[in-house]
């Protein structure tokens, strides 16, 4: 599997997470199936961008990147997103990029000019075919101002010169510095051959990324496919906005890492099936919070797991399908599955909620809480103890005595508790306050209790 990792400019945002937490799980599920599983993900660490921010910071590019990168492993660590088994730098593959360009001028697919070289696009008979997209579309998107040195304004760089104040490496055409192109697929030929299982990255890649990225390793390799399968997140809009500095809601890893933890932004990230669009906001992320400390309480500090529940398995394995996954859990950490609440040093130990005797109150948490830790594992949630989760301060005040867990136990049994608590609700609707009737929702459902808005109302269930 080889996924297009970030460019190493700037401290990565949500929208860079997003890729690689999406994929992190596929490379999980990947190594529960088969034996052996590669996983690529690249660096670019040669780009214009890069070079004007190391010319605002007055940095060596090199210092620049190395600082970036660095950031970038360490907020992804926050994640829990786990290293790929090859993280090739792009600066460290010229040569063979350089080899590549010289394979495609050779079959007559590129060509030099002016100190650049090209790929033809009308050289390929099948150019946009991969990104859905006609030629009077490209030719419509195309610059009105086309480069004289073009043969046709569809035409992309593969190579390009370099002043002395730019980066650049000895080549047949002149010292000059490789396209963003040309870098994955050099990089994916040189660790994966010329065809591989998977190809991965955001949505705003398809055109013109990996659509030049198929161009130009199809014609190299004689026709050979470049990936068997293509897999693509969508984008992450936040606050329902498109993600702005001039807006206020462009969030950096290295912000939101400082207001919440790993897990409920990784939490929060999968909450959302991978192709569609995701809208990240603040509650989103503060509503994750509260769902991991539900089942950190629930797992205790007891790190064993059971093999990961088959309708987990199941649901991962259809699609990536992540909110199915996590559906999944909630039903296992709530009534008649798990609805335990760990108090450190009590014989109480954990107690299900729902219709249950006094007698299945003292029953200790076993089983079930080891199938939600595994559960959760499976996509990278629930690694830590929940002493570590809380912390001890923290943890200590959120002990619940036995008599405390009995008046919670006797809440829930009343029908009339939660009827209040459904018409507080419904009020709240009414009065348009959504966040606060979401929250109702959410307060109920940690107590295993379903609602379901109809015509005719809203209806409740206790879950299980």
């Amino acid at each position: 599997m080889y996924v297009c990792g970030p460019t190493v400019y700037d401290h990565p945002h949500i929208g860079n997470a997003r890729p690689a937490v999406v994929f992190d799980v596929l490379y999980r599920l990947l190594k529960t199936l088969y034996p052996k599983v590669t996983y690529v993900r690249n660096f670019t660490d040669v780009d214009d961008k890069i070079n004007a921010r190391a010319r605002e910071e007055g940095v060596p590019i090199a210092e620049l990147t190395r600082r970036m990168t660095q950031i970038y492993l360490d907020d992804m660590s926050q994640l829990n997103v786990l290293r790929p088994d090859v993280e090739p730098r792009a600066t460290a593959h010229v040569a063979e990029m350089i080899a590549l360009i010289e394979r495609l001028i050779g079959n007559g697919h590129a060509y030099a000019a002016d100190g650049h070289v090209l790929f033809h696009v009308p050289s390929w008979a099948d150019y946009g075919r991969f990104a859905r997209r006609s030629t009077d579309e490209l030719m419509a998107g195309a610059r009105v101002e086309v480069a004289p040195y073009k043969r046709d304004a569809m035409d992309f760089v593969l190579w390009k010169p370099s002043d002395a104040k730019t980066p650049g490496w000895d080549s047949p055409w002149g010292r000059g510095r490789p396209g963003w192109h040309i870098e994955c697929s050099a990089m994916a030929k040189q660790y994966l051959g010329a065809t591989f299982d998977i190809h991965g990255g955001g949505q705003d890649l398809i055109f013109p990324h990996h659509q030049n990225e198929v161009a130009q390793s199809v014609c190299a390799h004689d026709g050979a496919p470049l990936a068997n399968y293509w897999v693509h997140n969508g984008f992450v809009i936040v606050e329902g906005e498109k993600m702005s500095k001039s807006l206020g809601n462009f969030f950096t890893m290295h912000d939101l890492l400082a207001e919440f933890p790993g897990e409920a932004i990784r939490l929060a990230l999968l909450q959302t099936h991978y192709r569609q669009p995701l809208d990240f906001t603040k509650e989103g992320l503060r509503q994750a919070k509260r769902i991991l400390d539900r089942w950190y309480r629930l797992v205790g500090d007891d790190l064993r797991t059971d093999d990961v529940p088959s309708e987990v398995q199941a649901a991962l394995e259809d699609d990536l399908n992540t909110p199915k996954a996590i559906s999944e859990m909630h039903k296992i950490a709530d009534a008649r599955h798990l609805e335990g609440i760990v108090n450190h040093g009590s014989p109480l130990g954990g107690y299900m909620l729902g219709r249950m005797s006094k007698q299945d109150l003292v029953k200790p948490m076993t089983s079930p809480g080891r199938r939600l830790r595994a559960a959760a594992n499976s996509i990278g949630l629930l690694t830590l103890r929940e002493s570590q989760w809380f912390g001890r301060e923290q943890s200590d005040s959120l002990v619940l005595t036995d008599s405390v867990a009995i008046e919670v136990f006797r809440w829930v049994e009343d029908p009339r508790n939660i009827e209040k608590r459904i018409n507080e609700r419904n009020e709240a609707r009414r009065a348009q306050n959504f966040k606060l009737a979401d929250e109702i929702r959410d307060e109920l459902a940690t107590y295993g209790i379903v609602l379901e808005d109809g015509p005719k109302g809203t209806t409740w269930r206790r879950a299980g």
